[in-house]
């Protein structure tokens, strides 16, 4: 099997299908969209600071730029990750905004080009797809459904307002 740290995602481009990053939250395999995908990283110190978002550990600093960390394992799988072994920095859609998160990941995780089987509308909204990989049937991610939109729009009222004044 080939990880995600050996293979470049451009590799996948000629390959029929798509390419996608699985990612293992406890004892579950979970998709995203490769394209969606930046980087691999081993953790690293998380700088926490008061919040009310439960789905927001807090950020941490990569290449001078301020990622939100998502634990988005208790959503999935009902149990927070005991052991973080890597960082997965995707990045998510808000209307015309991409923005970048860090989703802690307890596994390898494994790059693979597989056709999708596109969601019905009895899926919970977080799923994009499905994938058959393996034996097993995996989710595909919809990020931007498991984890908290931009900061602007959880600001209260006075300093949103102030926010999109010095926009």
């Amino acid at each position: 099997m080939t990880t995600l740290a050996e293979t470049p995602v451009q590799s996948f481009a000629a390959a029929p299908g798509q390419a996608f990053v699985l990612l293992r939250l406890g004892e579950r395999r979970f998709a995203v969209p490769a394209s969606q995908v930046a980087e691999l990283v081993a953790p690293s110190r998380i700088f926490r600071f008061p919040h009310k978002t439960s789905e927001l550990d807090g950020v941490i600093l990569r290449r001078g730029r301020m990622i939100a960390v998502c634990d988005i394992a208790e959503l999935l799988t009902g149990k927070r990750l005991d052991t973080r072994r890597f960082y997965l920095l995707a990045t998510r859609k808000y209307e015309n905004q991409l923005d970048w998160i860090a989703i802690p990941v307890s596994g390898e995780c494994e790059l693979i080009n597989v056709e999708i089987m596109e969601a019905s509308a009895n899926d919970s909204p977080h799923v994009d797809g499905w994938l058959s990989f393996g034996g097993e049937v995996i989710e595909v991610l919809r990020l931007s459904a498991l984890t908290p939109g931009p900061a602007e729009r959880s600001l209260p009222a006075p300093l949103r307002d102030f926010a999109e004044a010095r926009s």
